[in-house]
């Protein structure tokens, strides 16, 4: 009976056959142990000289990493093994064989690993954080369409800024100028006013050189736009969905977390509510904590670190300095120097993993808004109509998935959250 390695624990006692490929092998003079990998998972084969005959035991020992092949055994129970099961080998048929694999279990400088990435990505470690990316995108589309929201897909190629900044790619668009988008957010709020509650998910571009562990050149987002909602339910629409995709990942990826070796405690106690923090309280508390930092500036990794490790959650910064953030953030009502937004800050220092407000509804504020910012009112006018012909409240945010699926999974380096990282210096493989 052919079957895949997550399948075996369905079929204890019987004999199955497994495509894989072997990850990695050691041997004493009476039994092999093959490390296999199908994708699916991990399992241990073991191969017993004096069960599987001394031409078949041969074979086994000169198996090669990486080479791919169908292994027929019996499944048996095992509680020493992380699945639970391992493989009784009675034979194999080498499929291909593999010579000279480059990443041996040795170390590897990171560099070497970033250019064998299309080979790095077969490790267990990598595998286990794929798996978990893999739960976040898929308790996300759960979360949004039992919640009443509609996938919509924004464009990538647009013709203007969302965030009215300079750091975009540029191309040609046959004879006009165009730009990859770094955001999604201003044709959401198009279908949200046809559509009620959407959400998109997709790619990103942001053309800024950084070289932390926190930033990738390309990257993807979800951003949910939520018509007639305000920026208090919104901050609890987003708190909830953070909750939701953590305790999905606790719960269908404890094997990965196990790989990794993520202190789950940790992952445990995130449900909501969340703890917020106003700018203005944030500013003072860095203060007291012996950093230079004045009212107006906007907030670096070690800000965020330290106002983070006050609380065992994320942990939402409110109401920040309008003159540091987007034009099309709503005002605060009763004061006229800080916008309705949020950051959501990540523990153990993963930084923003999401950034929201409530959106300027008013037709004027929003034309203001762009003489303030050197917009081209040609170029927005199509958002202007959004508050021309029947404006509401509304509010939206932005989860940047590398930087979750990077604290989740307890990984420092986003590099490593995204298949083929895009980086400053890396455009290969």
């Amino acid at each position: 009976m052919k079957t895949t390695i997550s399948e075996v624990g369905k079929h204890v006692g019987e004999t199955v056959t497994i495509g894989a490929w072997l990850a990695n092998k050691r041997s004493s003079g009476k039994i092999a142990f093959l490390q296999l990998r199908d994708g699916t998972g991990f399992i241990q084969g073991v191969l017993v000289k004096a069960e599987a005959g001394e031409e078949t035991f041969q074979k086994a020992k000169e198996l090669t990493q990486e080479s791919s092949l169908y292994i027929t055994g019996v499944v048996r129970e095992d509680d020493r093994a992380p699945s639970g099961y391992e493989l009784t080998v009675q034979g194999f048929e080498v499929i291909h064989e593999a010579n000279d694999y480059p990443i041996t279990p040795k170390e590897h400088g990171t560099e070497f690993l970033m250019d064998h990435r299309h080979l790095w990505l077969r490790s267990k470690r990598q595998h286990a954080i794929m798996k978990i990316r893999n739960e976040i995108i898929r308790a996300t589309y759960e979360f949004f369409n039992d919640n009443g929201f509609v996938k919509v897909d924004p464009p990538i190629l647009t013709g203007s800024s969302a965030e009215g900044t300079t750091n975009l790619f540029h191309t040609k668009y046959f004879d006009e100028d165009a730009f990859l988008s770094q955001s999604g957010q201003l044709y959401m709020e198009a279908a949200a006013m046809a559509l009620g509650k959407v959400f998109s998910f997709g790619p990103t571009f942001r053309a800024e050189k950084s070289k932390t562990r926190r930033h990738l050149i390309e990257f993807w987002m979800i951003e949910p736009e939520m018509a007639f909602m305000d920026h208090e339910e919104s901050l609890q629409l987003q708190e909830a969905y953070v909750s939701f995709i953590v305790q999905s990942v606790l719960e269908k990826c404890p094997l990965e977390l196990q790989a990794l070796e993520r202190d789950t405690s940790k992952l445990e106690n995130v449900k909501a509510p969340f703890p917020r923090i106003s700018y203005d309280e944030a500013i003072e508390f860095l203060k007291e904590e012996g950093y230079e930092i004045e009212w107006g500036e906007d907030f670096g990794a070690p800000h965020e670190t330290a106002i983070a490790e006050k609380y065992d959650k994320p942990v939402f910064i409110t109401n920040y300095p309008k003159d540091i953030k987007a034009f099309y953030m709503k005002p605060h009502p009763e004061r006229d120097d800080v916008v309705l937004c949020a950051d959501l800050i990540a523990p153990e220092g993963y930084g923003e993993i999401i950034g929201g407000s409530q959106r300027i509804d008013d037709e004027e504020l929003l034309k203001q808004r762009y003489d303030e910012h050197n917009l081209s009112q040609e170029a927005y006018q199509w958002y202007l109509d959004l508050r021309k012909y029947g404006s509401v409240p509304h509010s939206g945010f932005g989860l940047g998935l590398e930087r979750t699926v990077g604290w989740i999974s307890g990984t420092e380096h986003v590099r490593e959250t995204i298949p083929f990282p895009r980086l400053l210096n890396r455009l290969y493989p």
